[in-house]
């Protein structure tokens, strides 16, 4: 039975139409991924599903008994009592249950007559039965364990819900609808308020979640691990695909290439067609074919060739090179209201590395940066920059300083007060700001604007030092994934903080843990961080004295240096298998782009009828076109073979 199904749905928005008769069926197990460009209406379809809005027109009907829980981009929901309460007191029925107790047990001391109190106390028990058999299908060590994964310490348990951040509040709206278990679970951006260690934790409890997902991610490894369907908001409607994100994006691709290639079919039949109707258009022997060619014309409708959607593209200038070392931090400490961060830290930053800093919400990630930055001063140590460090910053409450009077164009400008307002727009432009977008105030645009007009800021003139705080808050999925792309190819030094999975391990080649007043370092990436973690767990807990412990510790290394040989072979093997065939396609392509060229030219000749009065000439070109006709078509089935070849060694390489 299905949970939900969506039939002929429609909505518009402000004049704009956003769905148009979409249909959609959710099955029990489905874990879908919603992906598509900030504003294709990802949020609205789960609003829809949740009841919160609804269609225009078609209708959404949910199975019966089927229990949705929805947590929003935003706290909406009104938390009230204490932290570990109002999650206990989240399960359906519970208060009521409750009160419903407090009543007939107060009713009960007031009652005197016997069959009455008898009535009353039959009835107390089947309440009390009643919250029995709640309390053991929703334990409240269930609650409190959903708690600390999410990072709420064990004191943090009875602080009034009040009294929390909004990220804290939304913290607590998840761990109630995780508690609850509901048959549906609809997220929007669930990452987005959360730590790289309480990411982690929800990805593994999600793994073993029983009901549906809907998800709305930025986060592309999410994505991949979690969801075995995506639902696409595409330039030509809402679209399916069985399978995580990695095999949507292959799917997309190849739908492309077969486009692609039926373009060029039907293009190249009607030039064919409407020569033969212009040569043979007033010869009366040809009149009947001339007659079904102009059928067949009418008849033909070309393949559509969507347009891309409109996404960000850049990529860093070059760079002035630093020193080898960049940064040098000395004996740092810091602490606020009496709470230590660090104490004693010394720490090397190297030209070329690429440093995420991870630990729990409040632990002094984003302190850390500004410290560096040199925005706030530590209790005690020093920062020290190397030769010819140029510092630039990426951050969050940066967003807020930019100056709400000012034109993008004119924020924008001020970086480079020597660059042509060309040059500028340029810029902007490559953030998805074009034509008059540039003109908007600053105090108009959304969070999501604002963050591209702060990358924008960063990109015309960056330094060899770059310090981000959260780049992909406010980025779809797509924008992520290009900004990824441009920072890959930044020669300089990175050192960031960042919830985002994917952009942790696609960049980082050194992680910071913050943890027990200290820093941790680990050479790698933040999957072969959480291995090692995963195998110090595992080491017997036994005092081990300095020759042990080095024993111990040099398996590990070598643990760690055999994993990257293999890779390393891996790759070498990878390069092996593809480059051969990748090479081919190339030449194909090559030859392709030059029989295409003469095809043209012989085109342009045989259109003009002067040619066929010298026959031998014109012969001699018809014969040249049907050759090249000819051999197009076979280099492009070629081509085609090729690029199946392709796909099938990227298959069995596992890539």
């Amino acid at each position: 039975m299905s949970l939900v199904i969506i039939s002929k749905l429609s909505l518009a928005f402000v004049g704009r139409k956003l769905f148009h008769e979409i249909g959609l069926q959710v099955e029990p197990g489905d874990r879908i991924g919603l992906v598509g460009p900030n504003g294709s209406g990802k949020t609205t379809l789960l609003r829809l599903i949740a009841g919160e809005i609804s269609p225009d027109s078609g209708g959404i009907m949910t199975g019966s008994g089927i229990r949705i829980g929805y947590l929003p981009q935003d706290v909406r929901a009104a938390l009230s009592g204490k932290v570990l309460q109002s999650i206990l007191d989240s399960i359906p029925g519970r208060v009521r249950l409750r009160n419903e107790i407090m009543q007939t047990e107060d009713s009960l001391k007031n009652i005197r007559h016997k069959d009455d109190q008898l009535k009353l106390a039959g009835r107390l028990a089947e309440l009390h039965q009643e919250m029995s058999y709640l309390d053991m299908q929703f334990p409240s060590h269930e609650a409190e364990q959903i708690l600390a994964g999410l990072g709420f310490q064990p004191g943090d348990l009875d602080i009034p819900t009040a009294s929390l951040s909004e990220g804290w509040k939304m913290r607590a709206v998840l761990g109630g609808l995780l508690y609850q278990r509901p048959d549906l679970l609809l997220l929007d951006e669930p990452t987005n308020h959360l730590d790289i260690p309480s990411v982690h934790w929800l990805e593994q409890f999600l793994q073993t979640y029983k009901g549906a997902i809907i998800l709305v991610s930025h986060d592309r490894d999410f994505l991949n691990r979690q969801m075995n369907r995506i639902i696409s908001f595409e330039p030509e409607g809402v679209k399916s695909y069985r399978g995580n994100y990695d095999f949507y994006l292959k799917a997309r691709e190849e739908e492309r290439l077969i486009r692609l290639r039926r373009a060029r079919n039907e293009e190249q039949k009607i030039k064919e067609a409407q020569k033969f109707i212009e040569r043979f258009r007033y010869k009366a022997t040809k009149a009947r074919q001339v007659q079904s060619k102009i059928k067949v014309l009418e008849k033909m409708e070309l393949v559509e060739s969507h347009r891309p959607q409109r996404s960000m593209h850049f990529s860093f200038p070059v760079i002035a090179r630093t020193g080898r070392v960049v940064v040098t931090i000395k004996g740092v400490s810091k602490g606020f209201n009496k709470k230590n961060l660090y104490t004693d830290v010394d720490l090397t930053v190297l030209r070329g590395q690429r440093i995420a800093i991870i630990g729990p919400n409040g632990s002094g990630k984003t302190t850390l940066l500004r410290i560096v930055a040199g925005e706030i001063e530590p209790d005690h140590g020093e920062i020290t920059l190397g030769h010819k460090v140029t510092m630039s910053y990426f951050a969050q409450h940066h967003l807020d300083m930019l100056d709400s009077r000012k034109t993008i164009v004119q924020e924008v400008s001020q970086v480079v007060p020597d660059e042509t307002t060309g040059f500028v727009r340029s810029v902007c432009g490559a953030f998805l700001f074009s034509g008059d977008d540039v003109d908007k105030s600053i105090g108009i645009l959304s969070g999501g604007e604002k963050a591209r007009v702060s990358l924008a800021k960063l990109l015309v003139k960056p330094g060899n030092l770059m310090l981000m705080d959260e780049p992909t808050n406010h980025l779809d999925l797509i924008s992520s994934e290009i900004l990824i792309d441009a920072l890959a190819d930044y020669r300089g030094t990175l050192i960031f903080v960042s919830h985002n999975q994917s952009f942790v391990n696609r960049l980082a080649t050194k992680i910071w843990d913050i943890k027990g007043e200290g820093i941790e370092e680990y050479p790698g990436n933040l999957n072969e961080y959480y291995d090692h973690l995963e195998s110090v767990s595992k080491m017997p807990l036994v005092a081990l004295d300095e020759k042990q412990a080095q024993v111990l510790f040099g398996k590990e290394k070598k643990r760690r240096k055999v994993k990257k040989r293999e890779e390393a072979e891996k790759r070498m093997l990878i390069r092996a298998t593809l480059k051969p065939i990748q090479d081919k396609l190339t030449v194909f392509e090559e030859r392709i782009a030059g029989l295409e060229k003469r095809q043209a030219e012989l085109e342009k000749i045989l259109s003009d009828p002067d040619i066929f009065g010298d026959k031998s000439k014109s012969l001699l070109s018809l014969n040249e076109y049907r050759e090249v006709r000819d051999k197009l078509n076979e280099l492009i089935g070629r081509w085609e073979f090729a690029q199946d070849q392709l796909q099938s060694a990227k298959k069995s390489l596992g890539i």
